[in-house]
């Protein structure tokens, strides 16, 4: 590395620049450039001053077309003490691990957000000048040295990673909200947000938009990753091709969003991402990713750890709190005992006609647990070896899952194509997943013509609208979002909750009946309708079981279904209830609002009165499953509480 003459050479520029009288940071940019790219010619160096405006760094150094780090300039003789402590750099620091802050004379070099040595070159004078400093030149040139040649540490830390990940999306979700407000209407981004407002989720906005955007790379390129054979590279201009057929939709809109043409003003920040991921241990991450024997699923543990440093906010508004396996375990194996004994069908959920929905999919830990214990009883029947073909035929094309939210819609997708895969399924041509990007509670949209950019967001709300208003769904399941203050209030499910509404409306407040989870009670018991016959099974807040104000919407349940049957696992921090045993009343979830799990059974209408209910309408206390729930025991419950 040549310092001397090189140094030089940039503090005169620096100097004569100055002394015009009319220099500004941006005056100074071209000289710290050239510094850079003459200290090492590998090197390109962007600087681009539109770029400013939408939130990035004014430098970004690259080495192979390869984000390496990144520098903040201020003005000559700027208080970067000051600068430091603001909004700006503490956003960079967070989210960029190898970044320089400098006034073009001192320099301050953080990595993972951390200060790691600062030095300088000289001081601006009282009189205007610069003043050079003893050694300071040498001191610099060491500095960039180690600067240039920072490499970010092999990751092989879920939690670590997804803070990471968290940081560089949250990151790129603010440039791109700067970059919508700065745009023409006639933009990309823009005419990308009206495709899907036009065929996906109508009443999408800027904020929003730009958060699906930023979880839609994020997670994209995760999933990419994970697809990359040991010892390959990994850079986001390949990743499109890596990701899982499975999921066609996410790979034709992937390619669009973030392929060879991506928007200059976010690509930086998407190659940063790839960077890290490439610097992933994916061994290491997914260590037992969905094996049988754990009772956490790394991956949702993995999200749930992203959505909590990405957003918390949103965590908490959407109600996204992950079921516990047990619980679980224990709602797929009575859907499987009442479809045995209540509907005539000894296969249970093998059974190649009965259509499952889980409407509020999340990472599909519901359906997960279906294909599992699918899969256990071919095998106890000693059908494993025709685990491919039933797969193919008589599975996948009758499970279906919608999800909103971007990132677990992804995950979803990348968990249940890797369990097949384990179980020994291999996956044809272009076959999907039923798994789809939608919002459950909205109306149904089908569309016949698309731009070609709006085509592939098309076909996806398509192929969710059929499965809505026309498959035979015989099952709903899940755990849906809990939040009373539901952004859900389209034209679509308002009517349908008008039912529930109806015994209550001339009442002071009710407010409590517009929460998400009592939608999507109302969502399932509607299609359940639809069919004919079927049955829900979910874990939702408990409030409607005791609430006045809930008194409509337990009439309506009673009128529709033949047997209810209710398990009340309380865990109401707010009621300072206790257990039989006068100690804490624990709850299933990390949350203070106490929770139930609900069997509802409506039986074929020839059938519905010729079956007594094997359970008692009326118990003095709340049965229990069997304690062997959840731990890998495929007997069914033991019991079902009324």
């Amino acid at each position: 590395m040549t310092t001397n003459p090189t140094f030089k050479t940039y503090l005169q520029t620096l100097k004569k620049t100055l002394a015009t009288g009319d220099a500004t940071e941006h005056s100074h940019r071209g000289a710290l450039g050239t510094l850079l790219e003459t200290l090492d010619e590998s090197l390109s160096v962007v600087n681009e001053p539109k770029r400013i405006a939408c939130g990035a760094p004014d430098y970004i150094i690259l080495r192979a077309q390869t984000p390496i780090g990144y520098i903040e300039a201020k003005d000559i003789g700027a208080d970067l003490h000051t600068a430091e402590g603001s909004e700006q750099l503490d956003r960079y620091r967070t989210s960029l691990n190898n970044l320089i802050l400098s006034d073009y004379l001192e320099f301050r070099w953080y990595v993972d957000g951390e200060l790691r040595e600062t030095t300088r070159l000289g001081k601006l004078g009282r009189d205007g000048k610069i003043r050079s400093e003893k050694e300071g030149t040498e001191k610099v040139a060491n500095l960039l040295e180690r600067f240039l040649a920072q490499s970010g540490a092999v990751i092989g830390d879920p939690e670590e990673l997804a803070r990471r990940m968290a940081a560089l999306a949250r990151m790129l979700r603010d440039v791109l909200e700067e970059a919508l407000l700065q745009e023409q209407d006639s933009g990309v981004l823009h005419t990308q947000l009206q495709a899907f407002q036009e065929t996906l989720i109508p009443d999408l906005d800027v904020d929003q938009f730009a958060d699906m955007y930023a979880q839609t790379i994020t997670y994209g390129l995760f999933a990419a990753r994970v697809r990359v054979p040991a010892g390959e590279t990994f850079t986001r201009r390949k990743a499109a091709w890596n990701l899982p057929k499975t999921n066609p939709f996410l790979r034709k809109l992937f390619n669009e969003i973030a392929g060879p043409d991506l928007d200059e003003r976010i690509a930086w920040l998407v190659d940063d991402l790839a960077d890290l991921l490439s610097r992933t241990d994916m061994p290491a991450i997914l260590r037992d990713f969905g094996a049988a024997t754990r009772q956490e699923d790394p991956v949702v543990h993995f999200y749930e750890t992203f959505l909590s440093a990405y957003d918390p906010a949103m965590r908490q508004a959407r109600g996204v709190y992950y079921t516990p396996e047990p619980v679980v375990s224990y709602i797929v194996r009575s859907l499987d005992h009442l479809l045995k004994t209540r509907f005539d069908k000894p296969d249970g959920l093998a059974d190649r006609d009965t259509l499952i929905l889980d409407p509020a999919v999340g990472t599909a830990t519901f359906l997960y647990f279906v294909i599992r214990h699918v899969y256990e009883s071919l095998d106890e029947m000693g059908m494993a070896g025709m685990w491919d073909d039933y797969a193919e035929n008589q599975l996948l094309p009758r499970l279906f899952g919608f999800e909103l939210l971007m990132a677990p819609y992804a995950v979803a997708h990348m968990k249940l194509g890797i369990q097949l895969q384990e179980l020994g399924f291999k996956f044809q041509g272009n076959q999907r997943l039923g798994v789809y990007l939608t919002n459950t509670l909205g109306k149904p949209i089908f569309q016949e013509e698309a731009a070609p950019f709006a085509r592939y967001i098309t076909e996806e709300a398509n192929a969710a609208a059929q499965v809505k208003e026309d498959e035979p769904i015989m099952i709903v399941l899940g755990n849906p979002p809990y939040s009373v203050s539901s952004s859900n209030k389209g034209e679509y499910i308002e009517k349908l909750m008008k039912r529930y509404k109806k015994a209550v409306r001339d009442e002071r407040n009710i407010q409590p009946l517009s929460d998400d989870y009592i939608k999507f009670l109302r969502f399932a018991h509607h299609r359940i309708n639809q069919t004919g016959h079927g049955m829900i099974g979910m874990i939702t807040n408990h409030s409607y079981l005791s609430g006045l104000i809930h008194r409509g919407m337990r009439e309506e349940l009673l009128k529709d279904f033949d047997e209810l049957y209710l398990l009340n696992l309380h865990g109401n921090a707010l009621m300072g209830e206790t257990d039989p045993d006068g100690g804490k009343d624990e709850n299933v979830f990390d949350i203070r609002q106490g929770v139930a799990i609900i069997l509802a059974v409506k039986l074929p209408s020839d059938e519905s009165q010729s079956q007594p209910s094997p359970y008692p309408q009326t118990s003095p206390h709340p049965l229990t499953p069997s304690p062997q729930a959840g731990r890998g025991d495929s007997r069914a419950p033991t019991a079902i509480a009324t």
